[in-house]
Order: structure tokens, then C-alpha cells, then sequence
């Protein structure tokens, strides 16, 4: 499989186990709640493709994408949001809590902002022990209103640590606009404040994403210290499985599924002639049944003990 189509299943894979834990919330079988990243494939898959396994990223409240994209396993991640003793955090995460760090994911942070400077203390770390491991971190267009982003990144630069930081800007932070917030045209845009690297991507074509994360990448390695990397998106879906997203125009939903990261890439690999039809077809249906397998698994598995409550923590 070439890297392209393997790009392709990755993107699939985060797509189909979205899809599929949707419908097992609204059926009332999982508890907690969701945020879906459905749209925003491509700013998990393309950042993630660029890191080593001992590279770690800091996540958000909607993980699900980052941490398939980071190697966490399906079975685990599926069993984590049943609540299951087999799932990656043991089941006492859930949907906004997943992770591992055994492939360099830290279990992800749903306060808003906060795994920015988590990020940069791991980019110290990193710094302080003479390796060319790299932190990255993600974050929402809402986030970057917090007191911590300007703080963390602001240390990050004076420190030249070996950080990326990375904005899913997918233009709304939960019912509000980033243009209700913001002045300035990008986030990026605020990295000449703290005297880095700001870059704008388009963060529906993965490939687009890969080539900016590999510059960034290779700066934090060299010690030439972070990048502000800001992927323009969307969000299919509302902020949570309770929010029906009628604040945002038909007009603008339906622009931006144009725009589908999975068709484009799906398109560019058929033209390239890496695959064909039928390979697509084929690849697609061994991704359903991996995710209908970890399903099944995790539905038999046992449930969290009452007891193992206080460990860990």
C-alpha cells in the first residue's frame, strides 16, 4: 500500500468510527456525550503522519481523530467510550478523555486552551533531556482567546523548544463565529508577536497539511524553536451530539462539504492510478469491519470496576 492510499485509509478509518459511535450515543449505548471531527480529518491524519511514535501531542474534547490518527488502537478506543475496563484509559475517560501514551498521545484535555502550555512543558522536557522528540499540540479557534495560549507560546518562543502548535480553525467555537472574536484575518497571524513561524493551510487537503507539518516538524528538531500552524476547516456536525448546528448557514455547510477531505483524497489516489475502483471498495469495506469487530468487542468486554475509581489519579 502506498503511503497516499494508506493517507486514504486513515482518513476512512477516523470517518467510519465517527459515524458509527454517533449512532451508538443517540441509540442510548454509550454514556457521556460526543464531539464529533467529522470534516476535519485531514488536520489529524496530516499532522500525525509527520510525527515518530515518541513524538507525544496534547489533545482536545474532540480527540477522536487524534488519537486513531496517533496510533491508538480501534478496539481500545471504542471500548473506552463503552466505559469498559479494556478501553485505553480504562474506561474512565470516555469520549473527551482518550489516549495513550504508550504511541505519545497524553490523554486528551477537554478544558478549553489547556493543552497548550501541557504541550510546551512536554517541549521542555524534551529540550532539557537533549533529544529531537517534538511536542504538538492541538487546539480549537476558541482556544486561542485563552490567557494560556498567549502565555505558553510566548515561553515556547523565548525558549525555542521544540513545539508545534497547531489551530483546528474550523470557524466556530461552539455557536459563535471566530469573526464575532477576532480582529485579525488568521490566527496565525499572531505568531509575529512572539517572533515564529505563523502558516495558514488548507486544512481540508491532507497534503497540504503534511508538507506544512514537515517544515514546522523539522524546524522544532533542529532547535530552531515552534511553529504556529493554523488548518483552515470545518465541522460537519454541531459542536456536541445535543447541538443541531442551525446557527450556521445552509449555504456555508453545504460549501464547505464540497470541500470533503475523503472525496478529495479518494479522488487524487484513483487519478494517480495507486488504486482503483474496486481497491477503494475493497479497502473501505476491511475498514466497516474492523470498526464493526472492535464494536462486538467492546459491547462483551467487562465493565469498569466501581473500585479502580481512585487509581491513577
Amino acid at each position: 500500500m502506498t503511503d497516499a492510499v494508506a493517507i486514504y485509509q486513515m482518513l476512512v478509518r477516523i470517518r467510519r468510527f465517527e459515524e458509527r459511535v454517533h449512532y451508538l450515543f443517540l441509540e442510548g449505548n454509550m454514556p457521556g456525550t460526543i464531539h464529533l471531527s467529522t470534516g476535519q480529518e485531514a488536520v489529524a491524519v496530516g499532522i500525525c503522519s509527520c510525527l515518530r511514535i515518541d513524538d507525544w501531542i496534547t489533545s482536545t474534547h474532540r480527540a477522536h481523530g487524534h488519537a486513531i490518527a496517533k496510533g491508538v488502537p480501534i478496539p481500545a478506543m471504542m471500548a473506552e467510550l463503552f466505559g469498559k475496563a479494556t478501553g485505553c484509559c480504562g474506561g474512565k475517560g470516555g469520549s473527551m478523555h482518550v489516549g495513550d501514551i504508550r504511541v505519545g498521545m497524553v490523554p486528551s484535555i477537554a478544558v478549553v486552551g489547556a493543552g497548550i502550555p501541557i504541550a510546551a512543558g512536554i517541549a521542555l522536557a524534551f529540550k532539557q533531556k537533549n533529544t529531537d522528540r517534538v511536542a504538538v499540540c492541538f487546539f480549537g479557534d476558541g482556544a486561542a482567546n485563552e490567557g494560556v495560549f498567549h502565555e505558553a507560546i510566548n515561553m515556547a518562543a523565548i525558549w525555542d523548544l521544540p513545539a508545534v502548535f497547531v489551530c483546528e480553525n474550523n470557524h466556530y467555537g461552539a455557536s459563535t463565529h471566530v469573526s464575532k472574536v477576532m480582529k485579525v484575518a488568521n490566527v496565525a497571524d499572531r505568531a509575529a508577536a512572539y517572533g515564529i513561524p505563523g502558516v495558514v493551510v488548507d486544512g481540508t487537503d491532507v497534503q497540504a497539511v503534511q508538507a506544512a507539518t514537515l517544515e514546522a516538524v523539522t524546524r522544532a528538531r533542529q532547535g530552531r524553536g515552534p511553529t504556529l500552524l493554523e488548518c483552515k476547516t470545518y465541522r460537519y456536525a454541531g459542536h456536541s451530539r445535543s447541538d443541531p448546528g442551525n446557527y450556521r448557514p445552509q449555504e456555508e455547510v453545504a460549501h464547505w462539504k464540497e470541500l470533503d477531505p475523503i472525496v478529495l483524497q479518494r479522488r487524487r489516489i484513483i487519478e494517480q492510478r495507486l488504486i482503483d475502483e474496486a481497491g477503494v471498495t475493497a479497502l473501505e469495506a476491511q475498514v466497516e469491519q474492523e470498526i464493526e469487530d472492535a464494536v462486538v468487542a467492546a459491547r462483551a468486554a467487562p465493565d469498569a470496576e466501581p473500585e479502580q475509581l481512585l487509581r491513577h489519579v
